[in-house]
């Protein structure tokens, strides 16, 4: 496997990342069905579907002239690497900065203030513990 780690994806390309991690396994057709209307060209779906396979994020099993496309990486392993480098660039790795803008700037609720306290809490139970 190709080393992506300091790869990104574009909107495009992310947006059949999506589909693909669903699906588990595809073939152009079967992303293009996924996604919202209007629908992209085949070709355009096929060219971004490549572009990710020369990136590194997808491979492809053959099946005569037609190709199954299937993910190289979790989306779990995904959104950890676009997270980090989220948090690094505009963050300065500080989680108050990041705790700060959670809170002050999108208008969570109550109920979801409720919910980011009970996780911290059980995050700060279990390393107080080890």
């Amino acid at each position: 496997m190709k080393k992506i780690e300091n790869k990104t994806l574009t909107r495009a390309e992310e947006q059949i990342m999506q589909k693909l991690w669903k699906l588990k396994k595809a073939y152009v057709k079967e992303i293009i069905d996924l996604l919202p209307n209007p629908k992209p060209a085949y070709n355009t779906v096929s060219t971004i579907v490549r572009i990710l396979e020369s990136k590194g994020f997808v491979g492809h099993i053959s099946h005569g002239k037609t190709h199954e496309y299937y993910p190289l990486i979790t989306q779990k392993d995904y959104r950890k690497k676009a997270f980090n480098r989220l948090f690094k660039n505009y963050f300065s790795n500080s989680y108050a900065s990041l705790t700060s803008f959670l809170t002050q700037n999108q208008d969570m609720s109550l109920e979801d203030l409720e919910e980011m306290r009970k996780a911290l809490e059980s995050e700060i139970e279990k390393k107080s513990k080890s």
